[in-house]
């Protein structure tokens, strides 16, 4: 019964111990739920502490913000504190939705460390991510694979030490709950089956994240001329398809598909007349991937309304036979007849059936007939670039993020907006009237800038002020840029009767040949014709001529014509802009071509004016980084003026030294001596080693352990004999010992070299319990035959006051 009572109380301190491990020693937890013996997760799930209410500064955020997530996909997992809060140690966990944590089965997905340094997964429950080290952080990252389809809904849940204060899973920002993409059937794209019932006009942005690249995609990956073609689309309505699974590709798609030319697909949308809003159009990519703070996204602005509410577009894969990602008929109109926030597709390519190659570079074999558009899959053929022999899902090669930036007319949602995004709404509508504070002095407005419109179309154009002085820093000062609509030179805003309106003019078509001189066209198309009933007298068609590959030898190259100018590489001010092109053939007699691939140019953007820096206060000092000794704190402060006005040199962080009470510094002894000769020569004695104190304990270290150890020891016995006799034998043989000291010659006892004479004994370390006396022998002179081994000073141990104290 008492063995029993022992193993309980044993195992309810480890348990203990577990816990406070988990909330960190040096975090205060006011409150544990009761604990089931069912798994050390569970018990981390249940854990609870002190909170406190109405703080969002920390975030549990996965990459792009989506509300679904495809089974197999990686996305990126962060967990951060807003400035200038942060966090000592954290927990990261992915459940099922609805389960508590109890069996293996519970857990969704699997996380993959990005830095060991800052990351690890917890010992005693693998499934968990936590820190490798607590210290204060502001931000952490991990990937995070979805599980297999049928998994369901999902919880990305995080818990983190701040301080005393522990902010747990269940707080909303902490907390992302995501949900299984429903795959498409293999039939068609989803249609939408209801009429929009929203009121009004809503304006988006999309921006096309592409992620294919030999990192994500190793296999056969075209490290030659990999890019993304030009993106085309429309906002449309119901009654029009650009594309769609199922549906066989029409002459537009097919020349996007197999050869990335937008030209016929932007005429075939353009004739679509009152079906289409707002034609969709963004650069190519070359390469296909480089990191974001390299070069930004590509981006395109359209419009929808009640009755053109969808959404498509695509761009092709480069090189593929004919392979492209996008979207088809995405319905941007809400149920509650609003118009959708914000929409995250991941996008997985599709074959739009005009070409039979298998991989990326496959020769040119046109699909006779043609087939359906359909997805690509994993099985398709295994020379394929994503072929699976498991048929697993094909990685992600793109994600495009549609978000709204503005609605306009009266809306008529069943269920409101927020508050911030009603405001975020009005931010985007023309101001009449100058609602400038008195308390923000400004410049003068510059220069409006060139029309962004060469055409008759409608363009904008910018001025910009300085901020000169902002006297009440709790008075926000409104925008230091202005922007208004204009039209190209020689347009006008009110067009007179006799007057036609013509559309921008579409790109020029590919030169007639691919070597030497020839044609090449462009058109446009009448908008408004006169209301007069008059003929439209703008030309509608243009032709010039063109050269491609001037020299046709066969030492010669065939070159694929320009494509259009990257934008400027500066906002403001003198840049530099580039364009490229690419190899078609290689000379016929197998020389190098050396033909320029890139050309690069100045381009001049409006004039750049300085913005100063608009600054909050100093936060409070941080806690010193010790708790002990000398260490650092630091104290931050925000930008507040908006980062596109300039670049910012003030410092937004200080740090200085701060001292804390000294650390406590235990004693510190030297190892052991070697133990002394017995005391006695006869019969029991004993025998001491010793060890020297090299630092005295200070501010409350450790004190100093034993310096003395003795143990005992017996030689022999010995003689019986009376006392007399035995003290003239002890005389006898210390007298013959002096005799045969002075008689040996010094250079004998130490050969190479002559000592001085042993010192005095040095006063006994102890009054009483066993202390220590040495005595000393030093090197005089050393000869130069002599050996260091041989000739070196000497000490003597010798134990005194061996009396208990």
């Amino acid at each position: 019964m008492g063995l029993h009572l022992h193993i309980l109380l044993l195992q309810c301190l480890i348990s203990t111990f577990v816990l406070n491990a988990f909330a960190f020693s040096d975090e205060t937890v006011d409150k544990l739920l009761p604990v089931k013996s069912d798994g050390y997760c569970s018990r981390i799930l249940r854990a609870q502490g002190t909170r406190r209410e109405g703080f969002n500064e920390f975030r549990l955020r996965v990459e792009g913000d989506p509300e679904l997530y495809s089974p197999g996909t990686t996305y990126r997992v962060t967990l951060y504190a807003s400035s200038p809060s942060y966090f000592r140690g954290f927990t990261l966990i992915a459940l099922k939705e609805g389960k508590e944590g109890d069996n293996d089965e519970d857990y969704a997905g699997n996380f993959e460390i990005i830095d060991e340094e800052d990351t690890q997964f917890m010992t005693n429950c693998p499934p968990a991510v936590t820190e490798s080290t607590p210290r204060r952080r502001t931000r952490i990252q991990v990937f995070w694979t979805a599980p297999p389809s049928g998994a369901g809904c999902v919880i990305l849940k995080a818990s983190i030490v701040q301080k005393r204060i522990i902010y747990f899973q269940d707080e909303g920002s902490l907390t992302k709950r995501m949900c299984e993409k429903e795959p498409l059937s293999e039939g068609a794209t989803e249609r939408p089956i209801i009429d929009c019932c929203a009121c009004g006009t809503a304006k988006y942005r999309m921006t096309f994240y592409g992620n294919w690249s030999e990192k994500v995609h190793p296999k056969d990956y075209p490290r030659r001329a990999n890019h993304w073609s030009a993106i085309i689309g429309a906002s449309h309505s119901k009654d029009y398809v650009l594309w769609e699974y199922g549906d066989y590709a029409s002459e537009g798609v097919k020349q996007v598909a197999e050869f990335g030319s937008p030209v016929k697909m932007e005429e075939e949308i353009r004739q679509k007349g009152d079906d289409v809003l707002t034609v969709i159009k963004a650069k190519a990519q070359w390469p296909a991937w480089q990191p974001l703070n390299v070069r930004s996204a590509p981006s395109a602005e359209f419009s929808v309304d009640r009755t053109r509410h969808l959404m498509s577009f695509f761009t092709m894969l480069g090189p593929s036979p004919d392979w492209n990602v996008g979207l088809s008929a995405e319905d941007l109109c809400t149920k509650e007849c609003g118009w959708a926030q914000k929409v995250v597709q991941d996008l997985i390519p599709w074959d739009a059936g005009t070409d039979s190659g298998v991989t990326y570079e496959s020769p040119n074999k046109a699909t006779i007939p043609p087939e359906k558009i359909r997805p690509l899959t994993s099985l398709d053929h295994p020379q394929s670039p994503f072929y699976d022999p498991e048929g697993g899902p094909i990685t992600a090669v793109a994600r495009v993020v549609i978000e709204r930036i503005a609605r306009k007319g009266e809306q008529c949602n069943i269920v409101p907006d927020t508050v911030d995004d009603i405001v975020a709404d009005l931010a985007q509508e023309d101001k009449d009237e100058d609602d400038t504070p008195e308390t923000c002095i400004y410049s003068n407005w510059s220069p409006w800038s060139a029309c962004s419109s060469s055409t008759c179309d409608k363009g904008k154009r910018m001025r910009q002020r300085m901020l000169k002085a902002q006297l009440d820093l709790s008075v926000p000062c409104p925008h230091t840029q202005d922007f208004e609509p204009c039209m190209g030179p020689g347009c006008r805003d009110e067009v007179d009767a006799s007057t036609c309106m013509v559309s921008e003019w579409i790109t020029w078509s590919p030169c007639s040949v691919s070597c030497g001189m020839g044609m090449r066209s462009r058109e446009r198309y009448v908008k408004q014709f006169p209301e007069d009933g008059s003929i439209c007298q703008l030309p509608t068609e243009e032709n010039e001529k063109c050269i491609v590959n001037e020299d046709c030898s066969p030492s010669s190259c065939l070159m694929t014509e320009w494509a259009e100018w990257e934008d400027c590489s500066a906002t403001c001010g003198m840049g530099m802009k580039k364009r490229q092109r690419m190899v078609k053939m290689p000379p016929s007699d197998g020389t190098m071509c050396k033909t320029d691939l890139a050309e690069v140019e100045k381009c001049m953007m409006p004039e750049c004016y300085t913005i100063p820096c608009l600054l909050s206060s100093w936060s409070e000092w941080s806690d010193c980084s010790v708790t002990c000794g000398k260490g650092m704190r630091t104290r931050q402060r925000m930008l507040k003026s908006p980062v596109e006005l300039g670049e910012c040199n003030e410092e937004l962080e200080q740090v200085e030294k701060c001292m804390l009470p000294e650390c406590p510094t235990d004693c510190m002894v030297s190892e052991w001596s070697e133990w002394s000769e017995c005391n006695k020569s006869c019969g029991k004695g004993h025998v001491i080693r010793t060890r020297m104190i090299k630092l005295e304990p200070q501010f409350g270290g450790e004190p100093c352990p034993e310096t003395v150890q003795r143990k005992k020891c017996k030689i022999r016995k010995c003689n019986r004999g009376s006392s007399d006799e035995k003290r003239r034998r002890k005389e006898a043989r210390e007298k013959r010992r002096s005799k045969q000291s002075r008689e040996e010659p010094q250079d004998e006892q130490h050969p190479g070299c002559k000592m001085r004479p042993w010192t005095v004994w040095t006063d006994c370390t102890k009054f009483c319990g066993g202390g220590i006396q040495e005595r000393f022998m030093m090197v005089k002179r050393r000869f130069r035959n002599a050996q260091f081994t041989s000739c070196k000073d000497k000490k003597e141990i010798r134990a005194c006051n061996v009396n208990p104290c």
